[in-house]
C-alpha cells in the first residue's frame, strides 16, 4: 500500500534525475508525454526512486526482470550511479528494446518466453548474488516514483477530472492514484487480451490471466500486482477494456494526426477514447497518458490523409 505522501517523497528523491515532462490539449483533451521520458518510458521514475532509496548498493549492483521498458529504465538509472546491472528479458522482447539494453551497459540474459520465466531468473540471480532486485511494477519505491507523473499533471492541468491509464501489471495506476486520491479519477485501461486489473476487480483479487496481443511486451504482466489491486479498489480507481484493434488504430491515430511515435502499450491508454470504452461526461477534463515510446518506427501506419489537429502545447 502506498499513499500521497509516499509519492510527494518519492517526487523529492527523484527532482533533477527525470524529465518534466509536457501536456497538449486537443479537443477538450489533455495528452501527458511520457512517452519523452528517459529511455523512453515512465518508468525511470520508479527506477530512480527504488534505487536511491535503497542507500548503499553490494558490488552485485541491481537487477531487474523485463519485457523491456521496466529494464532500460533501471539500466539507465544504474549507468547514472554507475552500479553494476543485470536484466532478464523473455525471449519474446521486442529487438529494439534489447539493443538499448545492451547499448546501456546492462548484461542481458534472455530467459524463457513469458515475463513470468525472466521473473523467476532475476528473483534467484537477487537471492544468490545480494543485487538489489527492481520489480517491474509490485514494489512501493517503484509505484511511488511512477506515481509523479499524477503530481505533475495535478500541477500542469487546472480541474482536472479524470485520468486513463494503460494497465499491465500496475505500477503507473497504482502510484498515480496514490498521488490523486481525493483530487481526481483514475480509470485503467487495459486489453481485452490481458485483463489484469479488471479480473483482479472481478474475482476480489488478483488473479492469473492469459497474454497475448500487440501490447503485450509492454503490458503483459499476467497477474496484477498487490499494491495496484490495493490502490485501486482503496480509491475507486475503474476499469475499462480495449480491443487489440483499438490499441493498433490508437497508435496509427497519434502519428497521424500529431506525429507521435508510441508503442502499442503507449497507445492503450487514448484506444479507450477512440473506440469508445470511455466516453466522457459533458465538460469531463480527462487526461490520457501516453506512456512509452519503445517501438519501429517502421511499423507505424497511417490510417487516413487527415492533417494533424490544433494543438496547445503547454
Amino acid at each position: 500500500m502506498i499513499s500521497t505522501s509516499d509519492v510527494e517523497r518519492a517526487a523529492a528523491r527523484i527532482h533533477g534525475r527525470v524529465r518534466r515532462t509536457p501536456v497538449f490539449s486537443d479537443d477538450g483533451v489533455w495528452f501527458k508525454l511520457e512517452h519523452l521520458q528517459h529511455t523512453g518510458s515512465f518508468k525511470a521514475r520508479g527506477a530512480f526512486n527504488r534505487i536511491i532509496a535503497a542507500g548503499e548498493l553490494s558490488a552485485a549492483g541491481v537487477v531487474a526482470a523485463s519485457g523491456g521498458n521496466a529494464g532500460l529504465a533501471v539500466a539507465y538509472a544504474a549507468r547514472e550511479f554507475g552500479v553494476a546491472v543485470r536484466v532478464f528479458v523473455p525471449t519474446t522482447a521486442p529487438a529494439v528494446k534489447v539493443a538499448k539494453l545492451h547499448a546501456l551497459g546492462a548484461a542481458v540474459e534472455l530467459v524463457g518466453d513469458k515475463y513470468a520465466d525472466a521473473y523467476d531468473a532475476a528473483v534467484k540471480h537477487a537471492a544468490d548474488s545480494g543485487a538489489l532486485f527492481c520489480h517491474a511494477y509490485d514494489q512501493p519505491e517503484i509505484c511511488a516514483g511512477q506515481g509523479t507523473v499524477g503530481l505533475e499533471l495535478l500541477e500542469q492541468v487546472d480541474g482536472l477530472d479524470t485520468i486513463l491509464v494503460a494497465v499491465g501489471g500496475g505500477g503507473l495506476l497504482a502510484g498515480i492514484a496514490a498521488a490523486v486520491e481525493g483530487r481526481a479519477r483514475v480509470v485503467g485501461v487495459e486489453p481485452r487480451t490481458i485483463p489484469t486489473l479488471h479480473s483482479a476487480l472481478d474475482a476480489g483479487e488478483p488473479v492469473q490471466v492469459e497474454v497475448s496481443g500487440p501490447a503485450a511486451d509492454s503490458l503483459g504482466a499476467s497477474r496484477l500486482g498487490d499494491i495496484a489491486f490495493a490502490v485501486a479498489t482503496r480509491t475507486g480507481a475503474g476499469s475499462v477494456l480495449v480491443e487489440d484493434a483499438a490499441i493498433i488504430e490508437a497508435r496509427a491515430t497519434l502519428w497521424d494526426r500529431y506525429r507521435l511515435a508510441v508503442e502499442a502499450g503507449g497507445a492503450t491508454a487514448y484506444a479507450a477514447l477512440l473506440g469508445g470504452a470511455y466516453v466522457p461526461a459533458p465538460g469531463e477534463r480527462v487526461a490520457v497518458l501516453l506512456c512509452g515510446a519503445n517501438t519501429d518506427p517502421a511499423t507505424l501506419t497511417s490510417p487516413s490523409s487527415a492533417p494533424p489537429a490544433a494543438r496547445t502545447p503547454r
